[in-house]
């Protein structure tokens, strides 16, 4: 089988390219002969996996974190939406900041040629959003693990900004207690399938797929990859005293069914600001725009080769 690795240098503050020959013998010892390539910037990604699908490599191994995850799973596609090779197989080595989607297929506690080896195929369901680029123009993305908007997205432009080289989970403390002490609350109109639709005031509101987002906060607990439904989950509207205070069982994911939280499932989810402010979007850890939004399931979408028998999300 032709395997093309691609390869994020930067992740985990470095780390990977200062490990590199530790991990590429786990690899290729996992994967048999591959071609590799590096990343150079935001998007990289993306291209190179197209390219390499159109080639007839028919699995991809992304090394690298959340968001180089994302933008491997969007090269999948075309940039209409289009599907390149149905067939192909996407391998996920994790090595970045975070690694909330690794969480929920069993690959974040256990070595890289251990999880490959007794990994497995199974196809899951993705996300598709449409959403404004804040500019007056549309983009088009995919996402694997969750989508998420207020609060989250602002969170996530600081923990970007902030330093690579704090200890554990220092940058997500960072860049959370930045944004949190800056965020106002939102109001949108949210609309899932035909079981909910309301104006409300958000703290913000996660579209899941995964189950595990901000550095293993366990947002939706019961989320499953291959069940062709989103879990959506809205925080209402706290106050950063009340959202810390909520933060333990957040991470225990023992939230659901206490005030403020919602929980509903769906497969199409719209979300719209009700005022002119902007309410931002985050994706895998990436932040490609703002409402208003479509987000909708794309079911049985990616072939994963996963240790399947470790993950929680199944």
């Amino acid at each position: 089988m032709k395997t093309f690795v691609v390869a994020n240098p930067k992740a985990a503050g470095g780390k990977v390219a200062k490990r590199w020959a530790e991990l590429y013998l786990s690899i290729s010892s996992s994967l048999g002969n591959t071609t590799l390539r590096f990343t150079g910037h935001q998007g990289h990604a993306t291209q190179l996996v197209r390219e390499a699908l159109h080639d007839g490599y028919e699995r991809i191994a992304v090394v690298g974190g959340d968001g180089s995850i994302n933008d491997g799973v969007n090269g999948f596609f075309e940039e209409s939406g289009e599907q390149i090779n149905p067939e192909a197989i996407l391998s996920i080595i994790p090595a970045g900041t975070g690694g909330d989607f690794s969480r929920s297929i069993g690959m974040s506690d256990i070595k890289p040629e251990q999880a490959l080896r007794s990994a497995s195929i199974r196809t899951i369901d993705i996300g598709r959003m449409q959403l404004s680029d804040g500019r007056g123009g549309q983009v088009n993305r995919h996402f694997i693990n969750i989508a998420s908007f207020g609060s989250t997205a602002a969170i996530m432009d600081k923990i970007n900004a902030a330093p690579k080289i704090l200890p554990g989970k220092g940058t997500y403390f960072w860049g959370a207690v930045k944004g949190l002490l800056t965020y106002q609350n939102k109001r949108v109109r949210l609309r899932v399938d035909d079981v909910y639709d309301e104006e409300v005031c958000v703290n913000s509101v996660a579209v899941a797929n995964g189950r595990y987002f901000g550095g293993s906060m366990k947002i939706a607990p019961e989320a499953r990859l291959s069940d062709g439904l989103f879990d959506v989950v809205v925080v209402g509207d706290v106050n950063l005293g009340e959202f810390l205070k909520s933060n333990r069982r957040i991470y225990a994911g023992t939230h659901l069914g206490l005030e403020p939280f919602t929980f509903v499932r769906g497969k199409e989810v719209i979300a719209e600001p009700v005022d002119y402010e902007p309410v931002l979007l985050e994706a895998d850890g990436e932040r490609p725009g703002q409402l208003p939004a479509r987000l909708d399931v794309v079911p049985d979408s990616i072939r994963l080769w996963a240790p399947w028998d470790r993950a929680e999300a199944v």
